[in-house]
């Protein structure tokens, strides 16, 4: 048998369903004990609750990562990749770590009399994964409970962590707040120190008890130690006071004290109140771990706390329309949600997405969330346990609310967008499980995209001829004044079409030139970009003489209904000798020779839209993206008018950030 895909090894961890499988740690203590126990040689903060755990975490994993320790985070469920579940320094595991790993634990599993569920498998995974890799620390998130929880296989965690405990899967944790809190407080441990959410007076009963029980310190995270400062879409700052405190029997008496040094100002991305509560939990941890004595100095803080991401909790995906994802899907999240429609929305009535599960209290949430709704549009998450899009319509529908149901998740995100567009640019919210957040994330970068280069280019064709002209010519000047244009022997522009920039100017200035630079043009074929010379005796012949005549002759009838759909098309009878109108309307050289790309010294690349940060919205052909990394020696600029400038790009993998942008205004560097 040969080696395990990465595919391979996450269908066999997702074939053993947890709910098929009896609760307990024997199963994961044996697993982990043929792994020679891996988790014996890590240490941990522990972290469990019904709601926040996730940005908990995030928050404890980007602080000690700030303060130079090598931090694993392991978290469930992931968003949109099965690897998010197992991190090191906010790098997922790699897939071939996956699959090597998976192998050699599917070997002891299969050969138990009892298989271990898919979530054991994952934690035996993590855990060997975090030892080879010589983890200092690893932020340890609870599956379901704690007490029977495949990570409760740990020994005792520096710090076992509380965040909000509420109702949920009481089925098996219980079915009132106490007995919830007592299958969670599982994880308290002699020899750890517990951190506590300013919970309901019966879950703080509750584990302060187990912490009398076992002779734990314990320390509550008091919400008065935080004051909010300020809060937008783009997130908040608060002000920390810290405690004094003494210890008496494991519990905490406290005195306050304000901090006076500007420094104990933090700025959080996340949004909500919630995350304040959070980020209570999380600073009140930090101290317990300083006392500890692991080295995390107030800057690493800071910096820890103001780069924490975490994604589909309160996610602002754009601003421009505005557009949130949540992952609520209870009602709790349902009341935090709520809580920051009315902070950061407030007045706004807003079109939300939404997906349920049929087993949840989407009853309860749907009618939190009426008030302010304008109308839905329903969909079906990735779920065997989904309601169907259509049947959760005709339940808001009964309820007097407008709702539609979408055949598929990318197509609820058009309609959304095209709603909020017909509605004065109306707020989309996207919320109701995990599930269905994982496709929203994923999907929503290419219809956004869509939809703003529809904007940019409605934006730049606005501009009348006379304000193009005059506004290329003040972009052509900038460009003329630049260190880079000056130095550059070869250099790549394009031949401007509709609304472009236009370079004509920098034509003319290089042609009057005693020592004019090589110029060189896009030619796409196919999925291929290459670099032009028509006037260079340089570089490889672009195609023979018979080749270049085949290739016209095909082109021709779409060339002429071009001309004659299009006027700002050039007629092919006034095309210089040498070029044609290609594909995509825009004039390309058919002779010449190849340039180099890694003799390019500049490119000029046009674009759609352009955000403050040097990321380039293109036409979506993606011409450009690939072309760029080949041109390793050149620097790349994107010429645009202003009009064009939006708040934020969204960028995957392949897109290339700029060097410079330049506009009629100045230059983005």
């Amino acid at each position: 048998m040969g080696k395990m895909t990465p595919q391979e090894a996450i269908s066999y961890i997702e074939n053993y369903s947890w709910s098929t499988t009896r609760l307990g740690l024997d199963r994961t203590r044996a697993l982990l004990h043929a792994l020679d126990n891996p988790q014996k040689k890590l240490k941990f903060i522990h972290v469990a609750g019904s709601n926040g755990k996730g940005s908990t975490c995030a928050m404890l994993a980007s602080i000690l990562k700030s303060a130079g320790y090598k931090t694993g985070l392991y978290i469930s469920p992931y968003i949109q990749v099965f690897n998010e579940r197992i991190q090191i320094n906010g790098q997922y595991i790699p897939d071939e770590r996956l699959a090597e790993i998976t192998e050699r634990v599917k070997e002891i599993a299969d050969g138990m009399e009892d298989h271990p569920s898919h979530f054991e498998l994952v934690t035996a995974i993590a855990m060997q994964y975090y030892f080879e890799e010589e983890c200092d620390i690893v932020v340890l998130e609870v599956g379901m409970g704690g007490e029977l929880d495949s990570t409760n296989a740990i020994d005792a965690p520096e710090v076992a962590v509380f965040t909000n405990i509420g109702l949920e899967h009481t089925e098996y944790l219980g079915d009132t707040l106490e007995k919830i809190a007592k299958t969670k407080a599982g994880i308290i441990k002699p020899g750890t120190s517990v951190v506590c959410y300013d919970s309901a007076p019966d879950v703080l009963k509750v584990i302060k008890q187990v912490c009398t029980e076992k002779k734990v310190p314990f320390r509550a995270a008091d919400m008065s130690s935080i004051v909010p400062l300020s809060a937008s879409l783009d997130g908040q700052t608060f002000r920390y006071l810290r405690k004094s405190f003494s210890s008496n029997m494991g519990i905490v008496t406290v005195g306050r004290g304000l901090v006076k040094d500007a420094n104990e100002e933090f700025v959080l991305p996340l949004l909500g109140n919630h995350q304040l509560h959070n980020a209570a939990v999380v600073l009140k941890t930090v101290e317990v771990l300083k006392e500890k004595g692991w080295n995390i100095d107030d800057e690493s803080v800071h910096t820890g706390i103001a780069k924490v991401e975490w994604p589909a909790r309160f996610e602002v995906l754009s601003k421009d329309p505005i557009f949130i994802l949540d992952g609520g899907h209870n009602p709790q999240c349902a009341e935090a949600l709520t809580a920051g429609l009315k902070e950061y929305l407030p007045g706004e009535k807003i079109i939300f997405i939404l997906g349920v599960l049929a087993d949840k209290d989407y009853e309860s949430i749907v009618n939190m969330m009426i008030p302010f709704a304008k109308e839905f549009v329903c969909v079906t998450p990735n779920s065997t346990r989904a309601l169907q899009a259509e049947d959760l319509a005709e339940f808001i529908r009964s309820k007097g609310v407008d709702a539609v149901a979408s055949e598929s998740i990318s197509k609820g995100i058009a309609l959304a967008i095209e709603k909020s567009d017909q509605n004065n640019d109306a707020p989309v919210v996207a919320f109701g499980s995990l599930y269905l957040a994982g496709d929203v994330r994923t999907d929503f970068a290419p219809i956004y995209k869509k939809y703003i280069r529809r904007e940019c280019i409605a934006a730049r064709e606005a501009l009348t001829d006379d304000e193009l002209e005059d506004k290329s010519e003040g972009i052509v000047k900038r460009i003329l004044n630049m260190p880079e244009y000056r130095d550059a022997k070869i250099v790549m522009l394009y031949k401007w079409t509709h609304a472009e920039v236009r370079l004509d100017e920098l034509e003319e200035e290089n042609a009057d030139d005693d020592h004019p630079k090589a110029f060189a043009y896009p030619l796409c074929e196919g999925e291929e970009m290459k670099a032009i010379l028509p006037d260079a005796e340089y570089g490889a012949p672009l195609k023979s003489q018979t080749e270049m005549m085949e290739e016209e002759e095909k082109l021709r009838a779409h060339e002429e209904s071009l001309s004659a759909d299009d006027d700002d098309d050039e007629d092919e009878d006034d095309l210089p000798e040498g070029w044609r109108i290609g594909s995509f309307g825009i004039m390309e050289p058919v002779k010449g020779f190849v340039a180099r790309p890694e003799e390019i010294d500049l490119v000029i690349c046009p674009c759609t839209g352009f955000d403050e940060k040097l990321n380039r919205l293109g036409m979506g052909g993606g011409y450009y993206d690939r072309f760029l990394p080949l041109c390793k020696n050149a620097k790349k600029i994107a010429v645009a008018f202003e009009a064009q400038k939006i708040e934020r790009v969204r960028t995957n993998e392949f897109d290339v950030l700029m060097d410079a942008i330049v506009t009629e205004d100045g230059i983005y560097n």
